[in-house]
């Protein structure tokens, strides 16, 4: 108890000094400069997320994979799609940042009876074998992050574009 009043104190006054983790940061115009957009693997990692999904420009970008959960970043152009999907044994997590989209799911890819319009801070949770797509309906990219758990993309994927991540899944 002691010891959780001591560093109460020490943050309240100052003296406890934010860590280097990537987009840690006291200064917007610093965290900005210290998003890089990589997978930090399985390091203990502390970061903006609302920064690095804005600064995402990339269709998919992972940005850390562990043993049991995966964050990527995703961009999606006007009139873009996520891609119609399904992940028989993963449970999806997604966040809406920036943009507007229409979130479709349903139990056949041609029976998608669940249909609802997104947008900024919006959360979407997709369960394993549900059969979903996000379209973007703005007028602008259509930023968000996804949580998979389990990992569902090898560590370091990047797809710059649509074509590019339906090319990977086909080879893969």
């Amino acid at each position: 108890m002691k010891t959780h009043l001591l560093l109460l104190g020490l943050c309240l006054s100052g003296f406890v000094v934010a860590s280097d983790y990537p987009g840690n940061s006291q200064d917007e115009d610093e965290k900005d400069k210290k998003v890089v957009l990589k997978d930090y693997g399985k390091e203990p990692t502390v970061l903006d997320i609302d920064a690095y999904t804005l600064a995402n420009t990339t269709f998919r970008t992972v940005l850390w994979t562990g043993d049991n959960l995966q964050v990527t970043l995703m961009s999606i152009p006007v009139g873009g799609e996520v891609g119609l999907e399904i992940h028989a044994g993963i449970d999806q997590f997604l966040r809406i940042e920036e943009g507007e989209g229409q979130v479709m799911m349903g139990d056949s890819k041609e029976s998608l009876t669940f249909i609802q319009s997104v947008s900024g801070d919006f959360a979407i949770m997709v369960p394993a074998g549900k059969w979903h797509n996000i379209v973007n309906t703005g007028n602008k990219p259509l930023k968000l992050y996804s949580i998979y758990a389990p990992p569902e993309h090898p560590h370091g994927t990047v797809h710059k574009t649509y074509e590019d991540a339906m090319e990977a899944e086909h080879n893969h």
